[in-house]
């Protein structure tokens, strides 16, 4: 097994459409790679996918290990590619000691999961059995690992290769829900006089709305909603609003169509709002631009206390850090994402959603959410709980990986909770007493275009992987 073999899986695993809710080109690509290896697989009928090596000769009393990632992507690209997720290969550069795809999201979350597990099963590793398992539609819901029946697997150890940072062991995550706000409303024509602008925040950085929330990153739905607010006072009718797409991603673009009387002046302050954008975010979001243009519109506008209503609660929604953890340096405990809000056909949908490593934090979040827009008029609901992760300090396998880590690298690994959901949690509750510990290479940028993985952590990630898969008893 080496970084290489496990690189050129990943590379064909680019060309197979995933996207989450629709990995049945995947599921069919295990299924085919376990029959050429002459492997046992087993499919639920949820899709989740299970390829089992058996123990090599001598290693027959070694107790089953369990690999576990999962086969969906974060389907994401920039305004105004051409790229179709559900037929076209992603397109990405070597560059640098990086791969990068630079137009749409790589996909190595948790592609590079999925290339190490076939890599391992199909080299000549000296180990005891092995179960790869592979979940559907983790990014969406964790689908695969809520409906997984018990039995599926049989190992008491399992390892999540779904981490970021290479160096760092993962032994807790936090818990998510999401909650979405439904706003209806009529429709009335536009005023005399009035003429429509269009509006566009994009250039953010964008990224994942665990991992990335404590990075103080532009939201585009908020920044766009924030312009609305104040403008508001000068009146506007509302005709489009539309920014954001997963909820597990942070808003890197947004547009309105709006009406108003002088769009000259309005383009002239939406030009101000820009700079005052730009220096908020020097650091942050260098790329984060507005744009503004007249447009012929023959749309109807939303009625005027029902736009009110909705850019008044956009614009209070909170978005970033709500809390720190009290008992471990440095990690985001409670937060919320304004992921998404998409108008039309008489209803304003808009996507949030709330992570915490405390459960009651978590409630306490997604009920702060549902409160603001239940006043505002919209009805919610929460969508797609799953609980957390508690860590275990005295885990077996996290003493495995310490061990192995240090011998190997001549340096100690950090040993952290993240703020990320991971499947670990849900197996917990279905698996009582799992043994579990998660690691994987350095990868940027996921769940937005410019997804990138480091390919010298990859080699340590590989190499650390066939170390505890061979020491493992």
């Amino acid at each position: 097994m080496t970084s290489e073999s496990v690189l050129e899986i990943f590379k064909t695993i680019t060309t197979i459409p995933r996207e989450s809710g629709h990995e049945g080109p995947m599921t069919e690509f295990l299924k085919d790679w376990a029959a050429r290896h002459s492997l046992k697989c087993k499919v639920d009928s949820t899709g989740n996918v299970n390829i089992i090596r058996e123990a090599s000769k001598g290693k027959e009393k070694v107790p089953s290990l369990v690999l576990q990632c999962h086969q969906d992507m974060v389907c994401e690209k920039k305004a105004g590619v051409d790229f179709d997720f559900s037929k076209d290969p992603i397109n990405y550069v070597i560059e640098d000691g990086w791969m990068i795809a630079k137009d749409t999201t790589l996909g190595a979350d948790d592609g590079i999961g999925i290339a190490a597990c076939l890599a391992l099963l199909e080299s000549d590793v000296k180990c005891g059995k092995i179960e790869c398992v592979f979940t559907i539609s983790e990014e969406t819901g964790m689908d695969g690992a809520e409906a997984m029946k018990k039995g599926f697997f049989t190992g008491k150890t399992l390892i999540n290769l779904d981490s970021e940072d290479e160096g760092q062991l993962f032994i807790g995550c936090a818990g998510g829900v999401n909650t979405i706000a439904t706003f209806s409303y009529g429709t009335e024509p536009l005023k005399p006089g009035f003429h429509c602008v269009k509006l566009v925040v994009d250039g953010a950085k964008g990224g994942h709305s665990g991992d990335d929330i404590d990075k103080g990153r532009a939201n585009a739905v908020q920044q766009m909603a924030r312009f609305l607010y104040t403008e508001k006072k000068h009146g506007l009718q509302l005709i489009a609003f539309k920014g954001g797409n997963k909820p597990n991603a942070i808003a890197r673009e947004c547009e309105a169509v709006i009406a108003v009387k002088d769009p000259e002046a309005t383009m002239e302050r939406f030009k101000v709002f820009g700079a005052f954008l730009k220096a908020e975010f020097a650091v942050s979001d260098r790329g984060v631009n507005v744009k503004a243009e007249t447009v012929e519109c023959k749309s109807p506008a939303v009625k005027a206390r029902a736009a009110g209503r909705i850019i008044s609660a956009l614009a209070a929604c909170p978005h970033g850090v709500e809390a720190m953890s009290q008992d471990i340096a440095g990690l985001v405990e409670t937060s919320s994402n304004l992921a998404a809000v998409a108008l039309g056909d008489g209803k304003a949908v808009v996507t949030t959603s709330q992570r915490s490593s405390v459960m009651s934090a978590r409630e306490m979040m997604a009920e702060k959410i549902e409160a603001l827009f239940s006043c505002a008029g919209a009805k919610v609901v929460h969508k797609f709980p799953y609980p957390g992760w508690k860590p275990d300090v005295n885990s077996n396998i996290l003493k495995l990986c310490r061990n192995s880590y240090k011998r190997l690298f001549g340096t100690e690994p950090l040993v952290k909770a993240i703020h990320a959901g991971l499947e670990c949690g849900l197996f917990l509750e279905k698996f009582p007493g799992l043994d579990m510990i998660s690691f994987g290479p350095t990868l940027r940028g996921v769940h937005a275009p410019g997804e990138k993985m480091e390919l010298a952590s990859l080699d340590k990630f590989v190499a650390l992987l066939e170390d505890v898969v061979c020491r493992f008893e």
